[in-house]
């Protein structure tokens, strides 16, 4: 009986390094040994949840030869960590973590978990002012430029778009802004600075999200282009290490600018991308801080859904 319990340890010792220190599919594999699943049961209780997953790709993903990239794929990998009884989000951050390069890698400024809440947070917002799918406009070009301030905290932020409606009658358009950790979207103040004026604000206090109508004032016809510009005046979190937009649907040119005060300066930059909140980062390349203003930036010259962003390191 002793050795029984001895043999039993040894996957579970393995699972534990595994997850601690990965990479992804050894600490797949190695959740799955623990479990003594095999990996026909595995697709079976994925079923049971929902997602259909083939048995040769739960072998390519813990043999390392695949990895887990579509939004079903994602998926799966949450409802593996419920099937597997792994901790939350332990599967998924080693999916994150093996997908950018050692010179790159830092540890996240929000968890997949705070990024589904604001999500739900944002819907509820959205929805109580109306706002459905893309409110009639499609974006033809956004240029964003964002403030890094001395304490290293995320300024502020201002937002140019250029939009076409495809139907008529629109009149409006929803800002989102997804504070840092521990901001306090209360203390917050939006500014319509050009073609439009501030409407209904609603904010998630928990969360950090702030939504706010830029009514227009005139109703567009489809086909028409509109120009306008806001900003948001934020400064309530602590240290900021990352800024990204997420896009729900394909559009124009997007130009993300990250600019620092002279006095806090970070040591490293690089830009990302992801799918999804839930999957790997992807993209990932190095920017280097112009030297007479403080600033990087990164040009997506078509929008696909997802997220874009700068992230940077501190010394």
């Amino acid at each position: 009986m002793r050795h029984a319990t001895e043999h039993a340890d040894v996957p579970t010792a393995e699972l534990d390094t595994a997850l601690r220190g990965g990479p992804f599919h050894v600490a797949l594999r190695a959740a799955i040994a623990a479990r003594g699943l095999p990996l026909q049961r595995v697709q079976h209780h994925l079923s049971r949840h929902g997602v259909k997953v083939g048995v040769t790709s739960l072998s390519y993903w813990q043999q390392g030869a695949r990895r887990p990239q579509r939004p079903e794929s994602l998926r799966a990998v949450r409802a593996l960590e419920e099937i597997l009884q792994l901790p939350d989000e332990s599967l998924i951050r080693l999916l994150t973590e093996s997908s950018e390069p050692s010179s790159v890698r830092r540890p996240s400024a929000r968890s997949y978990r705070s990024l589904i809440e604001a999500s739900d947070a944002l819907n509820r917002l959205q929805g109580d002012l109306g706002w459905s799918l893309d409110g009639g406009l499609h974006t033809l070009g956004h240029h964003e430029r964002v403030r890094i301030g001395a304490r290293r905290e995320l300024a502020g932020l201002e937002s140019h778009h250029i939009v076409r409606a495809h139907r008529d009658g629109v009149d409006r358009f929803l800002a989102v802004h997804h504070g840092d950790p521990g901001c306090s979207p209360r203390a917050m103040a939006v500014h319509a600075l050009e073609n439009c004026r501030t409407g209904r604000v609603r904010l998630d206090q928990d969360t950090g999200v702030l939504v706010a109508e830029l009514l227009f004032g005139t109703r567009l016809r489809a086909g028409d282009t509109f120009l306008f510009r806001y900003g948001i005046e934020d400064g309530t979190a602590g240290v900021s290490r990352e800024f990204a937009h997420g896009f729900g649907f394909p559009g124009g040119q997007y130009a993300l600018q990250v600019r620092f005060d002279r006095a806090a300066l970070p040591t490293r930059c690089h830009r990302f991308s992801q799918h999804s909140p839930a999957a790997p980062r992807s993209g990932c390349h190095e920017l280097t801080v112009s030297g007479p203003h403080h600033s990087v930036h990164v040009v997506e010259p078509r929008i696909r859904p997802g997220l874009v962003g700068i992230a940077w390191d501190w010394e």
